[in-house]
C-alpha cells in the first residue's frame, strides 16, 4: 500500500461521502491501511455530511457526485463558504467532474470495477496519493474570482513561429481555464499537458472548446498546431512538438512514465525547447512534484521565455516552486498576472 510522506506529525483525517453503502464501508477499509490516514466518519449524503463535519472537523473530504438530496457539486457551493475543507470527488466517467472543481474540489478520481483486485489496489493507491496532496492544498481563498486584465491580444503581424507551452497537475484545470479564457484567435499555437487519465482529456478540451474563443481539442498524432490553436496532450500518451518545414506539428504516442506522469510536462517542455527555441514561452502551474521543471530548464536555456505561477496564487506550490529553485522559471507571478505577463513577452 502506498506509504508516500505526507509532511504531518498526524493522520490526516478523512470523511467518506458517498450514497453507497458498499462503497463507503469498501472505501473505508482500504484507506485505513494507510498509516497516514484515519477515516474518522462516513455518510450517504450532504446533510449527514454537514453534521459530521462539524463534529470531526475533518481535513480532507472523499464526496461523490451522484447522490439524493443534494448532489456535490451543490453541496460543494455551499460547503466552501463556511468550511473550506480540500475535497477529491470520487465519481464514475462524467463531465461533473469539471463542475465540481470549478465549484472548488482539488481532484478527482474515477471509480473502480471493485470485481478486478488490480483495478481496485490501484484505485486505492491513487485515492490515497490524492488525499495526501489534498491535504497539502490551500483552499481559504477559493472563492475569490481572478479578475484578468484584458483579452489577450498578439500585436505581432507574424506569429506562426511563436509557441506558448503549459504544464500543470493538482489545481491546474481551473489554472489552465483562467489562461486560455483570455487567449483570441490570434494567440500563438499553444500545447497543454495536464495531469489527467485518458478519457477525461478529451471532455477538458471539448469544455474549453465550448467556451472560449480559441480552438481547443485534445491532440491526435499529426496534428498541427497555429495561431488560435490549442491542442491538450491526450491521457496516457507523451506529447512532444514536431516541426516540419515552417510549420508545426505535435507527436502522440504509448511511451512510459517519464518524472512519474504520461502525459509529462518534461517530455512536452523538452520537445518545444529542441525545436521552438528562442520563439517559445513556457508556463508551469500549480502541481505536486517536480514534472516539468527539468524541461523548462532546457527551454530557458535554448533562448525561451518561461514563467511560473507563484505561491500564493497555486492550490499546490510544488512544480513551480521545483523550476524555481533549479533557476527554469524567468518570471515568477500570481496566476491572474499570467495572461499580462504573456502579452508583455509578445510585444517585446
Amino acid at each position: 500500500m502506498n506509504t508516500m510522506k505526507t509532511g504531518l506529525r498526524r493522520k490526516i483525517k478523512v470523511l467518506i461521502v458517498d450514497d453507497s453503502l458498499v462503497f463507503r464501508e469498501r472505501l473505508a477499509r482500504g484507506l485505513a491501511q494507510d498509516s497516514g490516514i484515519e477515516v474518522v466518519g462516513t455518510a450517504p449524503n450532504a446533510y449527514v455530511a454537514r453534521d459530521k463535519i462539524i463534529k470531526y472537523r475533518p481535513d480532507v473530504m472523499t464526496l461523490d457526485v451522484e447522490m439524493p438530496k443534494m448532489n456535490g457539486i451543490e453541496f460543494l457551493k455551499r460547503l466552501k463558504p463556511q468550511y473550506p475543507i480540500p475535497v477529491v470527488v470520487v465519481s464514475s466517467v462524467s463531465e461533473n467532474v469539471f463542475d465540481a472543481l470549478n465549484a472548488g474540489a482539488v481532484d478527482f478520481i474515477t471509480k473502480p470495477d471493485f470485481r478486478k483486485q488490480m483495478s481496485s489496489d490501484f484505485f486505492i493507491n491513487e485515492l490515497i496519493v490524492k488525499i495526501k496532496i489534498a491535504s497539502t492544498a490551500k483552499v481559504g481563498n477559493w472563492k475569490k474570482d481572478i479578475l484578468l486584465d484584458s483579452v489577450l491580444r498578439s500585436s505581432k503581424e507574424e506569429i506562426t513561429n511563436k509557441v506558448i507551452a503549459i504544464g500543470a497537475s493538482t489545481g491546474g484545470t481551473e489554472a489552465i481555464a483562467k489562461i486560455i479564457s483570455t487567449f483570441t484567435k490570434d494567440m500563438p499555437g499553444t500545447v497543454i499537458v495536464q495531469h489527467m487519465p485518458a478519457v477525461f482529456t478529451k471532455m477538458y478540451a471539448d469544455r474549453l472548446n465550448n467556451s472560449y474563443l480559441v480552438d481547443v481539442k485534445e491532440a491526435e498524432n499529426g496534428d498541427s498546431l497555429y495561431p488560435g490553436r490549442v491542442l491538450i496532450a491526450p491521457g496516457e500518451y507523451q506529447m512532444r512538438l514536431k516541426k516540419r518545414g515552417n510549420t508545426y506539428y505535435v507527436e502522440c504516442f504509448k511511451g512510459n512514465k517519464v518524472s512519474g506522469h504520461c502525459p509529462s510536462v518534461d517530455v512536452l517542455f523538452s520537445s518545444v525547447a529542441e525545436v521552438a527555441a528562442k520563439n517559445a514561452i513556457g508556463i508551469i502551474l500549480t502541481g505536486m512534484g517536480s514534472d516539468g521543471s527539468r524541461g523548462l530548464l532546457e527551454m530557458r536555456q535554448k533562448g525561451a521565455r518561461t514563467i511560473g505561477q507563484d505561491e500564493k496564487s497555486c492550490v499546490v506550490y510544488g512544480m513551480p516552486k521545483v523550476a524555481y529553485e533549479i533557476g527554469a522559471v524567468e518570471k515568477q507571478v500570481p496566476l491572474d498576472k499570467i495572461p499580462q505577463t504573456i502579452q508583455w513577452i509578445l510585444e517585446e
